[in-house]
């Protein structure tokens, strides 16, 4: 005969089994935040370097006079104590620098057609970058050519 406590055991039991597979879903979303919202945040400012220019999708920029290749910098974070947008902008900057030091380490000044790359997916904007958050970490993939403007 099963006493209530071992009933109530029981049924937690069960209710606890049901639920832990939806816990457990992984979480895959793509995030899109706006580029101005780094350089607003002084600290993230900082570590971006001015003297390597970024040109972002199609943004106009001069004709270079060399350029150096395609590069890919692909940056993740961890999500622990920060919200989507923090982590996401850390990612994004930690990218960017990445970017930067492969156009210096090439010769060049700038890094132009920056493009984002998700799993294959291309995400080309001038205002937004886009930032692929699982349940503790999250990242930014960027791709742009490095060149030497006048």
């Amino acid at each position: 005969m099963i006493d209530g406590g071992t009933m109530r055991y029981a049924w937690l039991l069960v209710a606890g089994l049901v639920a832990a597979p939806a816990a457990a879903v992984p979480r895959d979303e793509r995030l899109f935040f706006p580029i101005d919202d780094v350089y607003a945040n002084e600290d993230l400012k900082r570590k971006i370097d001015p003297d390597v220019k970024l040109y972002f999708g199609k943004q106009a920029h001069p004709e270079p006079e060399e350029t150096f290749g395609v590069y890919t910098a692909n940056r993740k974070t961890n999500f622990f104590n920060k919200s989507d947008k923090e982590a996401c902008e850390i990612a994004f900057t930690s990218a960017v620098v990445a970017l930067q030091e492969r156009a210096e380490k090439e010769g060049g000044n700038a890094v132009v057609n920056i493009e984002n790359i998700y799993r294959k997916d291309h995400f080309v904007s001038e205002t937004e970058y886009e930032c692929g958050a699982g349940n503790v970490i999250g990242g930014v993939a960027l791709r742009g050519e490095v060149v030497k403007l006048p």
